[in-house]
């Protein structure tokens, strides 16, 4: 569902009073699309994103503020000058548009208090975020918009601000239902969620569904009867004083598997059981919930790009080549007919004579029976039977070789799926470039000549703690997993693992202590969250004493082996993952 003009009513009506009068302490853009400003209030501290991105733009505040380029944008740059220090007078709505203006008392460059404003328009592919002056005029924005762009309306620095087209619609935050009543009838041949979208101001598509589900299905207007009517009348009735009254519930809907799949401000019932609607403690927490995977997979496509690229490549080409070596393997697999032959020319040296094409020989490695054995006229059948053990001999020694490099190609395979695995799962800069380091060493990646300086200091694995208050390690690549598993581990901790998929290495410490099953559990939980397997259902764990692990010489990063093992089946439930983790 896309944010829809009522669904921000709510949420402008929950921020209100967290933000009006919380001072500007820090601006931030994280990519070209979004912005975070850093607040202090008396109540405490918040971080407030705003995004512009053409597929989920939104204001939230945001517990999981998105990693910062090393070097600010000129906008940025601009935005620090203004608003630092500023204070939020003003939280607005245009009607039930979807456009949001944050206001701001500030001081500019001599001292004198100053009036700004924050213009955030949530529009789909034309959503902007619009810095405006005390005269109307715009500063400058997230996305300019130049008159090649749009003859109506160009959002340019010293032009002035000019409100997007207005929608000839009607809002039920200042009209009553009938007025929509009329609106509605007045389209005949209309489907009834068609004619809702068309009419209402701020209603989503989900919202016109919904409310056409529940007065007999999405049958035309002119078909409605008179009992679905006044049922219509009834629902734009309760959906007007829920918005009188500035009150909704924030629902995430979420499929069997429990992945977001939907929000609301009201309850949905159109998709029956196939999808289960969750209450979120606020409209701001369940936006940062349902659009933090996903962006977090946006951003790790564009700044890993060309690393997913390689990686990609490495695994089709590495597929390719492992595919044909098993041809040739199976053609290896009829070797012994080449050294029964050579062995049957041998065994009749005395009546063979040079120069036929075959020899017809009666084979005692099968009930005596005639074979025919082809032969080089030009060669005696001597020298026929040492080119069949030659081709024997070359044979077996290719099956050998050939399965030695198969397996090989195929540890590389499983080696590239966890690589691709862990770039999925990169969550900062600062992990996508410790992947970098670890392709460009494996030879995946070319060495690129840095500028000089200094060297990031290297990430620690991920933390978390039991509930019976054991520390649970996770690896944040194959490198820093063999670090952790057989270098870090002691003889007493337990390691686990995804069974058979990719993921990380999971370090259960044991300080000197028994370490209990409920421990293990939900350690378990946290590798199968931090795998390949994370939306997933049930996914089995194997888990083992770190002391039980070797590793193969020549191996790749972060392939081990182990034989005494035990398996647990369980969820990832992200929920339970965070409940865990030491920030």
């Amino acid at each position: 569902m896309p944010l829809d003009g009522i669904f921000l009513h709510f949420l402008k009506n929950e921020l209100a009073p967290a933000l009006i009068g919380s001072r500007v302490e820090k601006v931030h853009q994280p990519s070209k699309d979004e912005l975070v400003l850093v607040l202090r209030a008396r109540s405490g501290g918040y971080k407030l994103l705003l995004s512009s991105s053409a597929n989920s733009p939104r204001l939230h505040l945001t517990g999981r503020a998105p990693e910062n380029p090393a070097s600010p944008p000129m906008l940025c740059m601009l935005l620090r000058k203004r608003l630092g220090g500023a204070t939020i007078t003003g939280l607005t709505q245009a009607g039930l548009d979807r456009t949001v203006f944050i206001d701001f008392d500030a001081a500019n460059e001599i001292g004198d208090r100053v009036k700004l404003r924050l213009c955030v328009e949530i529009m789909s592919k034309h959503s902007n975020i619009i810095l405006i002056d005390g005269g109307g005029l715009i500063v400058d924005a997230v996305k300019r918009v130049g008159v090649t762009q749009s003859s109506y309306r160009q959002v340019e620095p010293g032009l002035p601000y000019v409100m997007p087209p207005a929608q000839d619609k009607i809002s039920l935050a200042e009209s009553a239902a009938d007025e929509a009543m009329d609106a509605v009838s007045a389209c005949p041949d209309k489907a009834l969620s068609a004619a809702l979208l068309s009419v209402l101001e701020g209603a989503s598509p989900l919202i016109c569904r919904e409310i056409a589900s529940r007065c007999g299905g999405d049958m035309l207007v002119r078909e409605l009867s008179d009992f679905w009517r006044s049922r219509l009348r009834a629902e734009l009735d309760g959906l007007s004083a829920m918005i009188g009254a500035g009150i909704g519930s924030p629902l995430m809907l979420r499929d069997p598997d429990g992945k977001p799949r939907d929000f609301s401000f009201t309850d949905i019932t159109q998709y029956g059981f196939s999808l289960t609607p969750r209450e979120s403690e606020s409209f701001s927490r369940l936006l940062d919930d349902f659009y933090f995977e996903r962006d977090r997979l946006d951003r790790t496509k564009q700044r890993g790009s060309d690393m997913l690229r390689a990686v990609t490549n490495a695994v089709a080409r590495v597929t390719k080549k492992i595919a044909l070596q098993r041809e040739e393997l199976l053609a290896c697999a009829d070797r012994e007919n080449l050294r029964i032959k050579a062995e049957l020319i041998n065994a009749n040296l005395g009546v063979l004579r040079k120069g036929t094409f075959f020899y017809d020989l009666e084979n005692y490695y099968n009930e005596c029976t005639t074979l025919r054995v082809a032969a080089d006229p030009s060669l005696s059948p001597s020298a026929n039977a040492q080119k069949y053990y030659k081709e024997y001999r070359k044979a077996k020694t290719a099956e050998g070789m050939l399965t030695e490099l198969i397996k090989s190609g195929e540890q590389e395979l499983l080696y590239l799926e966890t690589v691709s695995d862990l770039l999925h799962r990169a969550s900062s800069q600062a992990e996508l470039s410790e992947l970098r380091d670890e392709l460009e060493s494996a030879g995946y990646l070319k060495h690129h000549r840095r500028r000089e300086q200094k060297k990031p200091k290297k990430l620690p694995p991920l933390m978390y703690r039991s509930s019976d208050g054991f520390a649970i390690y996770v690896g944040r690549n194959n490198v820093q997993n063999d670090q952790l598993s057989l270098k870090t581990a002691g003889g007493r901790d337990i390691w686990l693992h995804t069974q058979k998929i990719p993921g990380s290495h999971v370090i259960i410490a044991a300080e000197g202590r028994d370490i209990p099953d409920s421990t293990i559990e939900q350690a378990a939980v946290v590798a199968a969250y931090h795998s390949k397997a994370r939306d997933s259902g049930q996914v089995a764990v194997d888990y083992t004493a770190a002391k039980n692990l070797k590793k193969p010489p020549g191996a790749k990063p972060g392939f081990v082996i182990y034989h005494v093992y035990r398996t647990l089946t369980v969820k990832p439930e992200r929920e339970a993952v965070e409940r865990l983790e030491i920030k």
